[in-house]
């Protein structure tokens, strides 16, 4: 880590080496995505080599792989927070203002007039939960991303949809 903290890009290198595969291990554990798992190992291996001498000048420092995994548990932490800021943020656009939306199209020219009524019934909430499940094809977790709704708000209101479709066309 001196080294490394000195400039010594063999050093760096050799760390990374020595590392990476074990630090990629704990990451997968804690999240399955591989492009977040990706970003975070580079923007890890970026603080340790701006901040090594932080930790080679210290003391109390502990051990390096102790430092380096904190580092990378605090990086994935704000990658899920983007993450869920980013699924929060409406995604609005012109076409959502002035046309309607392709899915309600495709809906009116494909489904009976009986379901057409009986979907046109439901609350909006359960017929967005319907469109992205059944239209879109989207997971329960997916769904629950695009909505910004707990995964069981999704499947609680998924089981209502099915059931109020299931009155009305009985």
């Amino acid at each position: 880590m001196r080294l490394t903290a000195a400039g010594d890009r063999q050093a760096f290198d050799e760390l990374y080496r020595r590392t990476s595969p074990w630090l990629v291990v704990r990451l997968r554990r804690r999240c399955a995505d591989d492009d977040v798992v990706a970003d975070v190992l580079q923007e890890t291996y970026l603080a340790v080599w701006r901040a090594a001498g932080g930790f080679a000048g210290s003391a109390a420092s502990g051990s390096a792989v102790g430092w380096l995994w904190t580092i990378a548990a605090n990086r994935l932490v704000d990658a899920f927070r983007r993450r869920a800021r980013q699924a929060q943020v409406p995604q609005v656009s012109l076409v959502d203002i002035t046309a309607p939306a392709a899915e309600d199209e495709v809906m009116a020219r494909h489904v009976g007039q009986e379901l057409e009524q009986a979907l046109l019934q439901l609350p909006p909430e359960l017929r967005q939960v319907l469109r992205a499940m059944v239209l879109d094809g989207l997971t329960v977790r997916e769904t629950s991303l695009l909505l910004s709704v707990p995964e069981g708000t999704v499947k609680t209101r998924a089981r209502r949809a099915r059931i109020a479709l299931r009155e009305a066309l009985s």
